[in-house]
C-alpha cells in the first residue's frame, strides 16, 4: 500500500538546479491545433512553448495579464501538455496540476482542494460558473476535448469570482473558431477495461475572406473500469461561429453539449471495518454499484460574446452564458460492519433523485491603457449579474431488500419500489458584483496594482422543509499586488486578495453572521530564462478562513414554540506553506513541469485541520523529442507525489476513535509518440506504471475509494 517517500532535500535540490540555470537562446515553439493563420487583429495569438504560453489572464485581476505579470501564483496546463498526457477529464488535469489535489467521493464526483481548502470558484472563459458539492452534476467529469487550455489562479480570487473558500480558481479556456484555414484534429483511442474511443476538432473559414469562421467537436468514448460491473458512454458536441462584424468588432456564438452515462455507480465508498473493529482489507475491483444504480449527468452550455475594440485600443466585452447541470440519481449506499466470517452487517439505503442547476450571467467589461504623469497604466471596469436556480426532486422508497452477505456482492441487489416524486430542495442564488482594479507603472520595473469589487449574494426558497433567506450585500473586497523587476529575467511580488462566503448560522439576536472571510498573502520570485522559454516561481503564502460559525451556548426556545441553536463567528483555520513551480523548455526539444508545495493547516487551537487533504505534493512531467535519426519519436514521464494524509473518526465497530491514513505514495507515467507521417502519429499513455495500491479517499463518511490501477491507452491521431 505504501512507497517510501521521495527524499525532500533531492527533490528541493532539483527544483532549485533547474530555477538557475543560465540563459541560452531558445525560442518558444507554437504548437496548437490551430496555430497557422489566426483570426481577427483583436484577439491574441496565443503561443504554447510545449508547457508555456504567452496568454493574457483575465482570471485573477481581469487586466489581461501574463503569467509573469500577476502577483498570485499562477499555473497553465496547455492544450499540448493534455495531449501528451492524455489528459480526458477535468479531475486528470486537477490531478497533474502544480499545487492542486483531487479525492473521489465514489465513482462519479471528486472534490478538488489546495493550499487545505476546498476548491468551489471555477469560470468558463474568465466567467463564474456554478459549482455543486464535489460536482455532482458532472462538473468534475467536463471533457478537455472542449477546451483549449486550463488556468489555475491559488488563492482567494473574490475581485473576479465573488464568493468562495482562499483555495484556488480553475478556469477553463474553450476552443474558439480562431482560424481563417481549415484545421481539422481526430483523434481514435483504445485502453485498458475495454475502453474505446473517438474525437473530431474541425474548423475554419466560412467565407472567402475568413471574416465568419466555425469551428466544430464532437467526442465519444465507451469506457470501462476497474470496479467490477462499472462503465461510463460520454457523448459530447461543441459548436461555435466567429465573425468579424467591422475590423474592430467581433461576435462568438457557441453552444455544448455533454451527456454522462455510467452503470454501476457507486454512493459512498467501500465499509472500512469488520464486525470485531479490524480493518477490512478489498480487493480493488470490490464494488457497491448493482445492476441497475447509475449517475447519468448532462451539461448544456450556450453562451455570446461580443467584443469591440475603439480607436484609441480600449477593448469592450459584453458576454451571455448559460448553463445547465442535469444529474438523474438511481443509487444505493451501503453502511454498517462486515462479519469477517459471515459478510453480514450492512445495510442498504436506496435513493432516486433528479436534481437541475440552472445559471444565466450577464457580464460586462471594459479595458483599456491610459496616460498619467507621462506614464502608460492599465484599468478594468465590469459587471456581473448571475442568477442560478437548484431544484431537486427525490421518491420515496417501499420494499428494500437486506443485502444478504457481502461477499456474495454481485449487483444482482433488488430495486426497490419507487413512489411519487415530491420536490426536496427549490432554491435560487443571485450574486451580483462590480469590480475596477489598475496596473499603475510607477517605474519602468515598479508596477502597482489595487482593485476592489463590491458584492451581493442571496440565497432563498426552501431545502428540505426548511426556509432558505440569507446572505449579504455590499460586501467590499480589495485586491493589492505590487511586483519590481529585480533585472530583466528575475520579478519579486507580493499580494493582498480576499473573498467572502456567506453563511446561513444566526446570532443570539437572530442576526444573520458575517460571512466567512477568505484571505490570501502571497510574496514570491518570478523568473524566466531561455529567451522566456522557461518559467520559474517561489512562491510563500498565508491562507486564512476567518469568521467561522460555532455554536454559542445551548439551543434556547423561542417564543412560538420552535428551537434554536445560536451561533457566533470565531476565527477560523490558517494555511501557510511554499510552492516552487518550473515549466518551460530547459534544452531543444526537453519540456518539463516540476511542481513541489508543502503547507500546514491549523484552526485557531493550533490544530491541524482538514488532513484528508494531502498537504505535500511533488508533480513531475517531462517530454523530449529526438533528434537527426530518431526525430519522429517523442517520450516522457512523470510522476506525482503526495505526502501522508489522514482522518480522526471513530471505529464504526468499537465506537473507539481511530485515524484512517493513507501513507505518502508515488504514481508514476510514460509517453511514447511516433510520427508516423508529418500529420498521422501513434501515442501510448501508461498511467500508474507501478501499480501502487492506495486510497483515493479516506474521509467521506469514514469510508474508502481505491484509486485507479495500472492503466493504459494507445492512440492513433491525425491534424493538419
Amino acid at each position: 500500500m505504501t512507497i517510501n517517500a521521495l527524499p525532500r532535500r533531492c527533490a528541493l535540490a532539483t527544483l532549485i538546479s533547474l530555477a538557475t540555470l543560465g540563459n541560452t537562446t531558445q525560442a518558444a515553439e507554437n504548437t496548437g491545433p490551430n496555430s497557422g493563420n489566426k483570426a481577427s487583429p483583436m484577439e491574441e495569438i496565443v503561443v504554447n512553448g510545449g508547457f508555456t504560453t504567452n496568454a493574457r489572464l483575465d482570471t485573477a485581476t481581469g487586466l489581461g495579464l501574463t503569467l509573469q505579470e500577476t502577483p498570485q501564483s499562477v499555473s497553465v496546463m496547455t492544450y499540448q501538455r493534455i495531449a501528451d498526457q492524455n489528459l480526458r477529464s477535468l479531475t486528470d488535469v486537477v490531478n497533474n496540476a502544480p499545487g492542486i489535489s483531487a479525492k473521489g467521493l465514489d465513482s462519479s464526483r471528486q472534490r478538488f482542494a489546495a493550499r487545505g481548502f476546498a476548491i468551489d470558484n471555477y469560470q468558463i472563459d474568465g466567467v463564474p460558473m456554478a459549482w455543486s458539492s464535489g460536482g455532482d452534476a458532472g462538473e468534475t467529469q467536463s471533457d478537455m476535448s472542449l477546451y483549449e487550455r486550463i488556468e489555475v489562479v491559488r488563492g482567494a480570487t473574490g475581485l473576479l469570482t465573488g464568493a468562495g473558500n482562499p483555495s484556488a480558481s480553475i478556469n477553463l479556456v474553450r476552443k474558439h473558431a480562431d482560424s481563417r484555414d481549415l484545421t481539422a484534429t481526430t483523434r481514435f483511442h483504445a485502453g485498458r477495461w475495454d475502453t474505446y474511443g473517438a474525437m473530431a476538432d474541425v474548423g475554419g473559414g466560412l467565407t472567402g475572406s475568413g471574416s465568419v469562421r466555425g469551428r466544430i467537436v464532437a467526442s465519444y468514448e465507451d469506457a470501462g473500469s476497474f470496479r467490477d460491473l462499472a462503465g461510463d458512454e460520454t457523448t459530447v458536441f461543441y459548436g461555435v461561429v466567429e465573425a468579424d462584424i467591422t475590423d474592430s468588432t467581433l461576435i462568438r456564438l457557441g453552444a455544448s453539449h455533454q451527456d454522462n452515462d455510467p452503470t454501476a455507480s457507486t454512493w459512498g465508498g467501500l465499509p472500512t471495518w469488520h464486525s470485531d473493529g479490524s480493518r477490512t482489507d478489498w480487493d480493488r475491483s470490490t464494488t457497491i454499484g448493482t445492476e441497475w444504480s447509475s449517475w447519468a449527468s448532462t451539461v448544456e452550455n450556450q453562451y455570446l460574446d461580443l467584443i469591440h475594440t475603439f480607436a484609441n485600443g480600449w477593448t469592450a466585452k459584453v458576454n451571455v452564458n448559460r448553463n445547465v447541470n442535469e444529474a438523474d440519481l438511481l443509487l444505493v449506499y451501503l453502511f454498517g460492519t462486515v462479519d469477517q466470517t459471515t459478510g453480514l452487517g450492512l445495510g442498504a439505503s436506496p435513493y432516486n433523485a433528479h436534481t437541475e442547476r440552472d445559471q444565466i450571467s450577464y457580464s460586462a467589461q471594459l479595458t483599456g491603457a491610459y496616460n498619467l504623469f507621462e506614464r502608460e497604466h492599465e484599468f478594468t471596469l465590469g459587471a456581473i449579474d448571475s442568477s442560478q436556480d437548484f431544484d431537486s426532486s427525490t421518491r420515496a422508497r417501499t420494499n428494500v431488500a437486506p443485502v444478504g452477505s457481502f461477499f456474495d456482492w454481485d449487483g444482482s441487489y433488488p430495486q426497490p419500489t419507487w413512489g411519487a416524486s415530491s420536490t426536496a430542495v427549490d432554491t435560487t442564488i443571485d450574486q451580483t458584483g462590480y469590480y475596477a482594479a489598475t496596473r499603475l507603472s510607477l517605474t519602468d520595473d515598479l508596477k502597482i496594482i489595487l482593485g476592489s469589487r463590491v458584492a451581493d449574494w442571496e440565497q432563498r426558497g426552501a431545502s428540505y422543509g426548511a426556509a432558505v433567506n440569507y446572505g449579504d450585500s455590499g460586501v467590499v473586497v480589495p485586491y493589492a499586488g505590487v511586483l519590481y523587476d529585480v533585472t530583466d529575467n528575475h520579478r519579486v511580488y507580493a499580494s493582498y486578495t480576499e473573498i467572502f462566503k456567506p453563511q446561513a448560522e444566526q446570532d443570539a439576536t437572530l442576526n444573520y453572521l458575517d460571512p466567512i472571510v477568505g484571505e490570501s498573502r502571497e510574496v514570491g520570485l518570478k523568473s524566466r530564462f531561455f529567451n522566456d522559454a522557461l518559467h520559474t516561481t517561489v512562491a510563500y503564502f498565508i491562507a486564512l478562513q476567518d469568521n467561522l460559525a460555532q455554536t454559542a451556548g445551548p439551543v434556547v426556545q423561542l417564543p412560538n414554540g420552535d428551537t434554536f441553536q445560536p451561533y457566533r463567528a470565531a476565527e477560523g483555520a490558517e494555511s501557510k506553506g511554499f510552492e516552487i513551480e518550473v515549466v518551460g523548455r530547459i534544452a531543444d526539444g526537453w519540456d518539463i513541469s516540476l511542481s513541489y508545495t508543502d503547507f500546514e493547516v491549523e484552526d485557531a487551537n493550533g490544530q491541524e485541520v482538514n488532513t484528508d487533504q494531502p498537504h505535500e505534493m511533488l508533480k513531475l512531467y517531462s517530454t523530449y523529442r529526438f533528434r537527426d535519426a530518431l526525430d519522429r519519436l517523442t517520450v516522457a514521464g512523470g510522476l506525482s507525489w503526495e505526502g501522508s494524509s489522514y482522518t480522526d473518526t471513530v471505529n464504526g465497530a468499537t465506537g473507539e476513535p481511530e485515524r484512517l491514513v493513507q501513507d505518502d505514495y508515488t504514481l508514476v507515467s510514460l509517453m511514447a509518440r511516433y510520427d508516423l507521417t508529418d500529420n498521422l502519429s501513434a501515442q501510448l499513455n501508461v498511467d500508474n506504471l507501478l501499480d501502487e495500491e492506495y486510497y483515493n479517499q479516506i474521509g467521506f463518511y469514514s469510508q474508502l475509494e481505491y484509486g485507479e490501477p495500472r492503466n493504459f491507452t494507445v492512440s492513433m491521431n491525425y491534424q493538419f
